[in-house]
């Protein structure tokens, strides 16, 4: 036996560690991260993390796996810093999520960061990508990292890497889940209780009788006998019954005791019972989720396998709403020669989609009478849904539907003043908003290796979205039921294709090592259009044209944009510890007219690996220090993200065609401009990653400065130009921020593991120079713009910054008061009082931007258990509340029936003079104009995701023939916490925040994943 003493234990990618010499011996290995090299997919290629100069975020597929969502891009919420989420909706399988990277960069050109899907650029449907195929979405955030897509990199760059087959025996993996969701925000808080309405609104009458010269009894007796009248004041609906002779309300403002809910009314003969409903308890329901994936893949030293198949049926929180997909994939790659590799990567997808009509996307984004989130969240509690006779039954049709209320007479003569002549739900049920779909992907490769360090690659890819849209608006009932219904149909189509040529070069020599590339790239997407509706249908359940008589309107357009660029780049490193790169691209755009349709973008970044210095190492005090390394990098990517006027660039004159008597004439609409060229964006970055305690602790801190220049303006035209608007290449604005990302292992034992991370984001956007021409109002506080909508954009202030009225609070008699400038006669200004709001001035009220945003969370194990949970968060920023706004306004001819907010309970009177809120009283319809007063926090934290699970012991899984067995629970969307209930400051990155929309979806599963 060795006399030896010491025992040296290694292992690939652990600490190797010397240990005494036991008879019995246990030993716990640690990871070696600078050992074993993470490698990241980056802009045309891989890199090792640690020779990586940029900036970016790498999400893997255990955490993209763990979010129950159909869209990839859902799943970087509080994930990634830097980047900012916005998402307007929760109808299953609508568009993505509104994605900012780093700021804002432009006013009108978009600012949606490019998706490249395996190497190619992917303008289609993300929800037709299945995220179990996915190995890992890398956000690229700076010059050095996105440089090489120079035209369309400006807003940041996200890469998709979907799996494949990894060495070893055949794997096949099956995962299914089955879910509830519901909704998962709150509703406002508004007065729900019938009688209390009632009372309420009772208040507001009585104080406007009062306030007309009329005595407290009078006002009394003329609030009761409007209450309910078929006039101006009145709400038409009573609910309650209310013996003869009696008031329905008492003199003490509160619902006569005698009443009883439900009333019987006589109407041409027949009666009809009025009893209210509720009308948020009708529109959403909960409902199913269901998931199930197959894979199956291996891989040898020659070749790789994959694939796969999903289905997915998700359907909605109300009628008529659900997402059905059903996608296969199918990628492989062999290595035919030592000097040849080809390689194929497909897949296949089909959606069905239903929704409600009712504008925009389906998702609800119109607020419309035929909106049934509006409908349920705007009027009031009193309003019936339904028809019923006098025993209270719903009433059907002859048709055997249900008959709803309509508010248009249909029940008892009686008409709705809030969304009237309409019924949302009923809309929801017998329309149709109906979408199927095809998409193909494909890609396929070939890669030439010769002459020992070069290697050439060409990669062709083709992308086809075949969507088909029928609308059917029934012809019982509604908008269109004297025309005996209407039916639409759409069908579009979006082919790209993709090629790409790339020649890499590969040389180490001594210490000294070089990568070299240089390439070619030619992108087209074309979309295709085509619509046409008819009405006066002959039978309701037949859903093509040929099946209605009236010709209605009818459309098509095509578009069609293409890029081509010329790019290379170079890496060296000395001794992996000094690190330098370059990189170069000449893009054409067709937006742009060919004298100005080429580009130049660059980037140059440097990075050192100071923890591999002698000094460093030598240093005592260092040592707890693992890894340092401190990067910047700085460069320049355009934006032509201007969409093309239908068939037509923005650089020539575009028009609409119209019948003019019978003729076919044109109307100018968009002035061509050929000078418009790309938008630029400077882009500087500099930070330090590290790693501590043996890699326990690591992170990354970053600076960075975007400034856009030439920015892409759209300018209006005066009438008497006949055309509308022209673009321009403009204005200048700036986005300067810091960036930290943190994770840490608290706890680490052999059966117990404990991490927890964090990221945050803080920046500060300025527009920094603004045309003349767009200077065509000055603000209070100096600052020269324009005012859109609720927002000022000014030199030297953020984008969507809030232009409006300031709220003074309440005069002694509970009036409303604002804020107005007064000028005297030597020019002093002076801020006064008033009452009369055409008189406030508006002035700067903050923006929607927030100070800091991010997530946080942590995962835990323990044997065979594991646990995650995260969080999103967002601290500072404004939301204007047009719903609250809307719910705290007192009644008038045009808005009542309106809901109330609770907070109206405790406005202004005699005896609670203390108050802020504004006596409540029909008729003043300024209590709830727009100002400063319905501005508020955009702070929120949101619970993402938690996800609990167990894996069975290898001793038990392989007796079965079972790898693996794990058996989870998952919730997605779990809380929201704001700082109104109700309010979701998710929805828009412009503060703008509405109940109208779909509201998020809650979903709690459970499921089983096995690998054999």
């Amino acid at each position: 036996m060795s006399s030896a003493k010491t025992l040296v234990v290694s292992f690939v990618g652990m600490r190797a560690q010397e240990i005494g010499v036991k008879s019995n011996l246990k030993i716990f290995m640690e990871s070696d991260n600078q050992m074993l090299e993470e490698v990241m997919v980056v802009a045309y290629g891989t890199a090792k993390k640690s020779a990586f100069t940029g900036s970016a975020a790498v999400l893997k597929s255990e955490e993209i796996g763990k979010i129950q969502t159909s869209n990839a891009m859902s799943t970087l919420a509080g994930k990634a810093a830097g980047v900012q989420l916005s998402t307007a909706s929760g109808q299953p399988g609508v568009s993505s999520p509104s994605i900012r990277i780093r700021g804002i960069s432009s006013i009108n050109a978009g600012n949606t960061p490019l998706i490249i899907l395996d190497g190619s650029p992917f303008d289609g449907d993300m929800n037709s990508i299945n995220t179990q195929d996915i190995e890992s979405m890398t956000v690229l955030k700076d010059a050095a990292s996105n440089a090489l897509y120079g035209a369309r990199g400006a807003n940041g760059v996200i890469m998709i890497t979907t799996k494949q087959g990894q060495k070893g025996d055949a794997r096949v993996t099956l995962d299914a889940k089955w879910g509830v969701n519901s909704r998962a925000t709150k509703t406002y808080n508004t007065i729900n209780d019938p009688a209390q309405y009632y009372e309420v609104y009772y208040t507001g009458l009585k104080n406007m009788f009062m306030a007309n010269g009329n005595g407290a009894a009078q006002a009394h007796y003329l609030a009761n006998q409007n209450l309910c009248a078929n006039n101006s004041y009145g709400l038409w609906y009573n609910v309650f019954n209310v013996p003869a002779g009696q008031a329905m309300i008492g003199s003490n403002g509160k619902l006569n005791p005698n009443a009883t809910i439900g009333n019987l009314v006589n109407y041409n003969g027949q009666e009809y019972l009025l009893t209210p409903d509720d009308w948020l308890d009708a529109a959403y329901k909960n409902s199913l989720r269901q998931e199930y994936n197959v894979t199956i893949s291996s891989g040898n030293q020659k070749s790789s396998f994959y694939s796969s198949f999903g289905y997915l049926k998700n359907e909605g929180i109300v009628d008529n709403s659900d997402y059905t997909r059903f996608v296969g994939r199918l990628k492989a790659d062999y290595q035919v020669k030592d000097w040849l590799k080809v390689g194929a990567n497909a897949s296949f997808t089909h959606y069905d989609m239903n929704s409600f009509v009712s504008g925009g996307d389906g998702d609800g984004s119109s607020v419309s009478s035929g909106n049934i989130f509006a409908a349920a969240t705007q009027v009031a509690p009193i309003y019936p849904l339904f028809i019923r006779d006098k025993n209270g039954n719903v009433l059907i049709d002859a048709n055997g539907n249900t008959m709803y209320d309509y508010g248009d007479g249909g029940n008892a003569g009686l008409e709705r003043p809030v969304f009237g002549k309409s019924n949302a739900l009923s809309d929801a049920i017998l329309n149709t908003y109906a979408t199927d779909g095809n998409t193909i992907n494909g890609t396929a490769f070939a890669e030439i290796s010769f002459l020992k360090d070069f290697k050439f690659t060409t990669t062709n890819s083709v992308y086809v979205d075949e969507s088909r849209l029928t609308t059917v608006t029934n012809p019982y009932y509604g908008s269109y039921a004297s025309s005996n219904g209407i039916l639409g149909k759409t069908h579009s189509r979006r082919y790209s294709v993709n090629y790409q040529q790339l020649l890499n070069y590969v040389k180490s020599i001594g210490l000294h090592n070089i990568t070299a590339m240089i390439g070619h790239e030619y992108y087209r997407t074309q979309y295709f259009y085509t619509y046409g509706s008819k009405s006066n249908m002959f039978d309701p359940s037949n859903h093509e044209l040929a099946g209605a008589v009236t010709d209605g309107s009818s459309n098509s357009y095509t578009t069609d944009y293409n890029t081509e660029g010329y790019f290379a780049r170079v890496q060296y490193n000395f001794d992996e510890k000094y690190y330098a790169s370059a990189s170069y691209r000449r893009d054409a755009s067709s937006r742009f007219h060919p004298d100005n349709r080429w580009g130049n973008f660059w980037s140059a970044g440097a990075a050192w690996l100071i923890s591999k210095e002698n000094f460093f190492q030598n240093s005592d005090a260092l040592k707890f220090i693992d890894m340092l390394k401190i990067k910047a990098s700085y460069g320049s990517q355009g934006n032509d993200n201007i969409a093309d006027s239908y068939e037509t660039p923005r650089y020539t004159n575009t028009y609409d065609i119209v019948n003019s008597s019978g003729h076919p004439a044109s109307v100018p609409k968009v002035l061509g401009n050929k000078d418009i060229t790309w938008e630029t964006n400077g882009n500087f970055n500099a930070g330090f990653d590290f790693e501590m305690f043996k890699s326990r602790f690591s992170g990354t801190f970053e600076f960075f400065n975007r400034k856009t220049s030439d920015m892409l303006f759209s300018f209006p035209l005066p009438p008497s130009y006949g055309y509308t608007s022209y673009y321009a290449n403009i204005g200048d604005m700036r986005n300067r921020g810091l960036e930290l990302d943190l994770k840490g292992v608290i706890l680490q034992t052999k059966d117990f593991y404990w991490d927890v991370n964090v990221n945050l984001t803080h920046y500060k956007n300025k527009v920094s120079y603004l045309p003349d021409e767009r200077k065509t109002m000055t603000t209070p506080e100096g600052v020269q713009g324009y005012s859109s909508g609720n927002h000022f954009f000014g030199e030297g202030i953020p984008l969507y910054t809030f232009y409006m009225q300031k709220y003074a609070g309440v005069n002694e008699q509970g009036e409303a008061l604002y804020f107005k400038d007064v000028k005297d006669d030597k020019g002093n200004i002076t801020r006064e009082k008033t009452t009369n709001y055409s008189e406030a001035t508006q002035y700067l009220c903050g923006s929607s931007l927030p100070d800091v945003y991010g997530g946080f969370g942590t995962s835990v194990s323990w044997k065979g258990f594991d646990l995650s949970i995260d969080f999103a968060y967002q601290i500072g920023g404004k939301v204007y509340d047009g719903d609250y706004s809307s719910a705290m306004n007192s009644p008038t001819a045009s808005s009542k029936g309106h809901v109330i907010h609770a907070d109206i309970l405790n406005a202004w009177t005699p005896e609670n003079t203390t108050s802020n809120i504004p006596r409540f009283q029909y008729g003043d319809s300024y209590t709830a104009a727009t100002s400063d007063r319905f501005l508020t926090s955009g702070s929120y934290l949101s619970l993402q995701n938690i996800n609990f699970g167990y894996t069975l012991p290898t001793r038990v899984c392989r007796p079965l023939g079972i790898q693996k067995l794990r058996l989870y629970l998952a919730a997605d969307n779990v809380a929201l916490w704001t700082k109104r209930q109700g309010l979701d400051p998710r929805q828009s990155i412009k503060g703008e925040g509405t109940a109208s929309y779909y509201a998020p979806i809650r979903t709690v599963s459970g499921g089983i994943t096995l690998t054999f």
